[in-house]
């Protein structure tokens, strides 16, 4: 992929938790990676309005215009992180924005004196249909579709699932699952080409599993394909376009083959990536959301060439896992209950899910740790994610092997001993 995808050095990247060198950015690219750092920063708290100065900052200079608009913009936000303050002192993302601000206005010769209305995202002008016998445009530049890019007679790629859900439970591109804390916020996915990062919050006072309530992916700019794009989501705000209200990959030739799709409003958007043969899947279950990707192998695994040795490829959640000091170990809580009984627990899982695999057995511990009789569903639709994505259907189920044991031993004085014990055998 490196001699059919490789893009300009100079290039600025995204920024990302753990940064390596980069370039000097334009003042623009300066602020979305600000406006990206405080939309994501943990220790905002509920109080602290930055977030709402920081969006509206980011939709009215989403496209480029005259510099006396953006200074304009640039006034009025500033207005709005004075504003808060009271609220916000002594937050870091809130001091964060004052000096980016500060920084912006000297690189652009800004006056701090001036207009100040109130920034706007500028609406853009719906594009003409295509003829119904017509490509898309992503289909011109062959690099801005993966797998058309490869030699007709080369083998195929392999692609990959990762998914995370639940209280939470991860399954990495290794097919290996686990059961995290991972609080607060931390990368899934960190290569060449895109970043997701998830922001995770205690399910209840005190205890130590927590669930998914904000998701941000970054899509880097690629080629002729795609502009650099960003998409957010938090509970109760699934949007069905990116930060900047497009719902594709910008104005190049190939844009797209970046779109973003709203399946089901409020609960399920899927994000098409034709250029790097990727599909992503966000969606809100109860008050939670859940992720779950398709990706090509050598996609996944980009991050070795490109940040290795910087700290953050060991923090990539989908491709080594959670850290062992935040893995848990779900067979524990069985005698632990919050609202749910053991067998009950059981029972009302075993109504969408009757394999007893590994998403059965995550959705009784989340029961047995929460009590929220929606962590049911999110059990679920990972399942219904695995099988829409996953390319092995003979993998779509994961069995605990430490289960083998309690496994024959509940079989032990049944009629049906042998077969049970073979049963047990073969799904494990």
């Amino acid at each position: 992929m490196q001699s059919q995808r490789q893009r300009s050095e100079g290039r600025p990247r995204a920024g990302w938790m753990v940064m390596g060198k980069r370039g000097r950015p334009s003042a623009l690219q300066v602020c979305r990676v600000l406006a990206l750092f405080l939309s994501l920063f943990p220790t905002a708290s509920l109080q602290c309005k930055i977030l709402k100065c920081n969006s509206e900052f980011w939709a009215s200079t989403s496209n480029s215009g005259p510099e006396e608009d953006f200074c304009t913009a640039l006034r009025a936000y500033n207005s709005c992180v004075r504003r808060t303050a009271r609220t916000c002192r002594g937050d870091l993302a809130y001091h964060s924005a004052q000096h980016g601000i500060e920084d912006l206005m000297s690189q652009h010769n800004c006056s701090k004196e001036g207009p100040t209305s109130q920034p706007r995202a500028r609406t853009q002008l719906p594009a003409a249909p295509s003829p119904p016998d017509s490509q898309e445009r992503s289909d011109g530049p062959e690099v801005c579709h993966y797998e058309r890019s490869f030699p007709r007679n080369a083998a195929r790629p392999n692609f990959t699932h990762c998914g995370f859900f639940g209280d939470p439970h991860l399954r990495t591109f290794g097919d290996d699952f686990q059961t995290c804390k991972v609080e607060g916020a931390w990368p899934l996915i960190h290569n060449k080409y895109l970043s997701v990062q998830v922001t995770n919050t205690p399910v209840l006072p005190g205890s130590s599993a927590t669930a998914t309530s904000k998701l941000t992916i970054i899509f880097k700019n690629f080629q002729e394909c795609v502009d650099q794009k960003t998409y957010h989501a938090e509970t109760d705000e699934l949007p069905a376009a990116f930060a900047d209200g497009s719902k594709n990959g910008g104005e190049r030739h190939g844009a797209n083959a970046l779109r973003v799709v709203e399946k089901v409003p409020g609960q399920h958007v899927e994000i098409q990536a034709r250029y790097i043969g990727t599909t992503l899947v966000v969606r809100q279950v109860g008050r939670y959301l859940t992720f779950a990707v398709r990706m090509p192998e050598e996609v996944v695994r980009s991050v070795e060439e490109d940040d290795g040795g910087d700290g953050e490829q060991d923090l990539y959640l989908c491709l080594h896992g959670c850290p062992a000091n935040q893995r848990m170990d779900f067979r524990k809580l069985r005698n632990q209950a919050g609202g749910f009984s053991y067998q009950a627990a059981r029972a009302k899982c075993k109504e969408r899910l009757p394999v007893e695999d590994v998403y059965f057995q995550s959705c009784v511990f989340d029961l047995l740790s929460s009590g929220d009789i929606n962590f049911t569903m999110a059990a679920y639709y990972a399942l219904e994610d695995v099988k829409t994505l996953h390319s092995n259907s003979k993998r779509y189920h994961i069995y605990d092997k430490d289960a083998f044991a309690s496994c024959a031993a509940a079989h032990r004085f049944s009629l049906q001993f042998v077969v049970a014990l073979l049963w047990c055998t073969l799904a494990l």
